[in-house]
């Protein structure tokens, strides 16, 4: 066989068909997958004769066994439910795989800590998918601040609404426990991508935090942010509503809007082409946003003060 060998965890959710195509298109083989659901048929279309568990024990079996008969697996994608990543980059590392994990890396700073250690003890690598830094768009805003005045502070808007229906709320992503709550879930690659362009952060408020939104004030090295973010189709602007539309996403840098709606189909593909060829982004660039969406979950909202995201009022 040639080509790679890759394992995938959480191989029925929404995100594993990207990872599925990703495998595919560098031209590697998908060993076997877990998921506690089977409803998995979209593996069909990749993988065929590739194998499925749906219960942990027997995939891990499974995985032993084909080591101990010489199929190593190279690499496991994990596309599980974000509290079972930093379990599930352990499995990947102990059976001397290189772990590949959709974001949020892990949901604590700590956590980032304890897998540097055990990538030291295995010699393995954690890579993270943080796509939105391969995006020709962002690229070209890191460029142009790069080369634009060195003391100047840029006033960035953020605002990402992604209607949720009420099987949300009952699924793991409603649980703050096991998602890391609405910032963390839909937010924590943007923070990555700010933080890669702006800098470091030296003031992160929270201006609301609920169940199905959260909103607040982050000051970078070299921007003013204000973001909302929100899974309420209430809070989808009336223009976007009337044209049938369930998602809304900004981002203003100054008076110009950053356009990246688009281009977002094969970024996994691309994140995998990278990290084929050793150049991942690794555990060290998943602390900065890993932070920041640590710190914006256990600070207690300020209420409307201070310069926070104007969806704060038209919504509140």
């Amino acid at each position: 066989m040639e080509g790679k060998n890759f394992a995938i965890i959480g191989v029925a959710g929404y995100i594993a068909e990207r990872h599925l195509k990703a495998i595919k298109d560098t031209n590697n083989n998908l060993v076997a997958s877990l998921d506690k659901f089977d409803s998995v048929g979209k593996i069909d279309s990749y993988f065929p004769s590739s194998d499925f568990f749906t219960e942990y024990e027997r995939f891990d079996r499974h995985i032993d066994k084909l080591k101990r008969k010489g199929t190593k697996i190279d690499y496991v994608s994990i596309c599980s439910p974000n509290y079972l990543h930093d379990s599930h980059i352990r499995f990947a590392l102990r059976q001397g795989a290189d772990a590949i994990c959709e974001k949020p890396l892990v949901l604590n700073p700590w956590n980032v800590n304890a897998l540097e250690e055990i990538e030291k003890e295995t010699g393995r690598n954690v890579y993270n998918v943080l796509q939105l830094r391969l995006h020709p768009s962002i690229i070209a805003l890191k460029q142009k601040i790069e080369n634009g005045p060195k003391d100047k502070i840029y006033d960035v808007d953020l605002a990402y609404i992604t209607s949720r229906g009420n099987w949300y709320f009952t699924s793991w992503k409603g649980s703050e426990e096991k998602s890391g709550g609405v910032a963390t879930n839909i937010g924590v690659h943007f923070y990555d991508m700010l933080s890669w362009i702006f800098g470091s952060v030296k003031q992160n408020i929270v201006n609301v935090s609920e169940k199905n939104k959260a909103a607040g004030y982050l000051e970078l090295e070299r921007a003013r942010v204000r973001w909302f973010l929100s899974v309420d189709y209430n809070d989808i602007p009336k223009l976007v509503k009337e044209k049938g539309q369930r998602t809304y996403r900004s981002i203003t840098v100054g008076d110009e809007e950053i356009e990246f709606s688009g281009g977002f189909t094969d970024l996994h593909t691309e994140t995998y082409k990278n990290i084929l060829n050793g150049k991942g982004f690794g555990l060290d660039h998943a602390k900065n946003a890993i932070e920041i969406v640590h710190n914006i979950r256990n600070k207690k909202p300020i209420g409307l003060y201070g310069d926070y995201h104007p969806f704060c009022k038209e919504n509140g």
